[in-house]
């Protein structure tokens, strides 16, 4: 699909359908990372623990239930666009909502579900901590610099 037809030029994020919206994932999983945020400043850091529902192909294991097994996990909707900050500056629900285009590599455009690992854009292949291994209060100590992301 070309940049230019695809839905996602022309409808906003709150006029998609429900499999519109879930296409825009792109599978990197770096939402599922677990994150710190600065109390002072608001800045978002990302560490190298993760959701423990996490698999090696970088998919949600109890995808469905999520929410009832995670309580804090967050499930993104269109009405919660203004508060997108947080995910990554590669992320397709930021980048449409800031009004950019999807990258080369996003599935979307290149037709390729694994295009985004191929692209090493994902968490893939990040040495990571499943987060009930990991006490909280240490996770400061395993944060990912802006390169690994």
């Amino acid at each position: 699909m070309s940049q230019q037809t695809g839905f996602w030029k022309t409808k906003s994020l709150t006029q998609m359908s429900k499999d519109e919206w879930e296409s825009l994932c792109d599978g990197c999983a770096k939402c599922c990372l677990q994150k710190l945020e600065d109390e002072d400043n608001g800045d978002i850091y990302y560490t190298k623990v993760v959701c423990r529902y996490m698999t090696a192909d970088c998919r949600c294991s109890c995808y469905e239930e999520r929410n009832k097994l995670v309580p804090n996990c967050v499930w993104l909707t269109p009405k919660d666009v203004e508060h997108f900050h947080w995910l990554p500056n590669t992320c397709a629900y930021r980048l449409i909502a800031e009004n950019k285009d999807l990258p080369d590599w996003h599935p979307l455009i290149s037709g390729d579900s694994q295009s985004v690992h191929h692209a090493k854009i994902s968490i893939k292949n990040l040495d990571l901590i499943p987060d009930d291994q990991l006490p909280e209060e240490q996770w400061q100590d395993h944060l990912l610099d802006g390169n690994q992301l």
